[in-house]
């Protein structure tokens, strides 16, 4: 890596002496990222599906609940449910994004997140042999292999969480 950032998510990688990338996201005039990561990983000859979206729900218990997909993948709100034996789901807002995680929305990685945020990755994610993910830092992402991206996600729940 040839710059460096700081965050909770980049110690983590780097305690596991895992490589990585760091992608630089243009902020527009208000301090936010781009609102298309999408169209920035097409400009740099990037897959667009190798982007890993961390999505955050509440519980109806009261708890929070992370899901990591590739690309554009749409959570099914009912395996969801199931998995999660949970009766009622919705997004989380955005104040309640920072508060379970520690991290703003556009920068929340699908790992170094506190040990109440249940965490769960579609299969899909490990599809690609590079995928990119949230930094913790809005304007950045990071570059990481797939299967280094599994290792770090040893104790998340993996499965088919997305509609096809």
């Amino acid at each position: 890596m040839t710059e460096q950032l700081n965050s909770p998510v980049t110690r983590l990688l780097d305690a596991h002496a895992i490589e990585y990338g760091l992608i630089e996201i243009p902020l527009d005039p208000e301090r936010k990222p781009v609102r298309s990561l999408e169209q920035l990983m097409a400009g740099l000859d990037r897959d667009p599906g190798q982007i890993v979206r961390s999505l955050l729900f509440r519980c109806g218990s009261g708890q929070f609940a992370l899901l990591a997909v590739a690309g554009g993948g749409r959570a099914d709100w009912g395996v969801l449910r199931k998995q999660l034996d949970e009766r009622r789901l919705t997004m989380a807002q955005a104040d309640e994004v920072l508060q379970a995680t520690g991290y703003p929305i556009g920068a929340v990685p699908p790992i170094a997140l506190p040990e109440a945020v249940r965490v769960l990755v579609d299969e899909t994610v490990f599809d690609h042999g590079k995928v990119v993910i949230g930094s913790g830092v809005l304007g950045y992402a990071l570059d990481v292999a797939g299967t280094d991206l599994r290792k770090v996600l040893a104790d998340a729940e993996t499965g088919h969480f997305v509609k096809l």
